[in-house]
Parts: structure tokens; sequence; C-alpha cells
């Protein structure tokens, strides 16, 4: 269910070095090849096995975040960072915003939200009239 994602190149960007790095060391160099898995999450929500089965064409699922609030880029599931949705050349993409502290990184993607949504009601699915 996966389709392969085509990366676009970007401009390089500069950041500062860590505190108290002095250097990369060859140690972590090693693991520089290591693919991991990027994804980004622009809400949550919770439906029943009903709801979710009536979903179908024209169906709106509402999610925990608003309009315009950062979303979580999240690295083999943990979040990294939080940024704004950009669309680029007719690709959507992250524009980075904050980092998310090492401590922060550990906790659940939706830890940071007021109050779960409530699930919303499924919309009867559209059909064409023949």
């Amino acid at each position: 269910m996966s389709d392969p994602v085509d990366y676009v190149p970007f401009e390089t960007t500069t950041t500062a070095p860590l505190e108290g790095a002095g250097g990369d060391s060859p140690e972590l160099e090693r693991l520089y090849d290591v693919p991991v898995e990027l994804a980004v999450e622009i809400g949550r929500t919770h439906m029943t096995i009903r709801e979710t089965l009536a979903l179908g064409p024209g169906s709106i699922v509402t999610l925990n975040r608003l309009a315009g609030e950062p979303v979580d880029l999240l690295v083999n599931g943990k979040p990294i960072a939080r940024g704004e949705v950009v669309v680029i050349d007719e690709e959507f993409g992250l524009r980075v915003t904050e980092v998310v502290a090492g401590d922060a990184a550990g906790a659940e993607p939706e830890a940071h939200a007021e109050a779960p949504a409530a699930p919303a009601p499924a919309a009867a699915p559209v059909t064409a009239d023949a």
C-alpha cells in the first residue's frame, strides 16, 4: 500500500554545530547510510470499526489538529521536529520550524494536543446517478 517516494533536492542549509560536539566521531559516521523512514503526521482521531467501514468517497474525517497548526515530522515513528506543509512544484513538502527536544522526542506524537478530537460522523458515500 506504500508508494515509492521521489525526493526533490533542496538547497542545502547550514546549521550550527551541536554544543559539545567537537566533530563527528567515526562511530557516528558509520550510521550515516542507515535508512530511516520519515513521515509527516497531520493529525489523528479515534473511530469505531462501524464508522471506519462507513467511510467512502466524500466522507470527511475530523482530526485533532487545527488548520495552520504545525505538523509532526516522525523518524521511524518518533517525533523529531514540527513544521508547516508547503507545496513545491505540485508536490507537498515540509518546512521545519521547530526541532523537538531530545526528552520530548520520546513522547507520543499527540502528547502536545490538548484533548483528543471527537470522532466525526461519517458522511454517506457519494454515488453517481446512472
